[in-house]
């Protein structure tokens, strides 16, 4: 019995040991079939790898633009939102609500010219 089990580990062993070098030697390009192909930049792929790459850069930046705004967007809107249910409570008035809206709308189209006006620069 002890022989059957040293020889079945060993085979067990030697498996192991061979798994990754077969598995490594298959034709994996089959299944690289089904994946989507990157897509160019917003600009264009430009005339050469360094204007791709910034052409990119200015995608990523503008991405980052307007993650800024959105949660510019999400912030003025929370901030309404609890002047609001402060006036349930009678801590805040009506007139305290809207100062708040119209205070942080100017400062979200502030925000987008700003933002806009960076990205301009690139």
């Amino acid at each position: 019995m002890n022989k059957f089990l040293a020889s079945h580990h060993t085979y067990r062993r030697i498996l192991a040991a061979l798994l990754p070098m077969v598995m490594t030697s298959m034709p994996w390009t089959s299944f690289a079939a089904g994946l989507p192909t990157m897509e160019d930049p917003s600009r264009g792929s430009g005339s050469g790898i360094m204007q791709t790459l910034q052409n990119y850069g200015y995608d990523i930046v503008m991405l980052v633009a307007l993650l800024v705004v959105a949660s510019m967007f999400v912030g003025v809107c929370y901030h309404a939102y609890t002047r609001y249910s402060e006036i349930h409570t009678g801590r805040a008035t009506w007139g305290q609500f809207g100062l708040t809206v119209a205070v942080g709308a100017v400062l979200l189209v502030v925000g987008i010219w700003l933002l806009t006006t960076a990205t301009g620069v690139l």
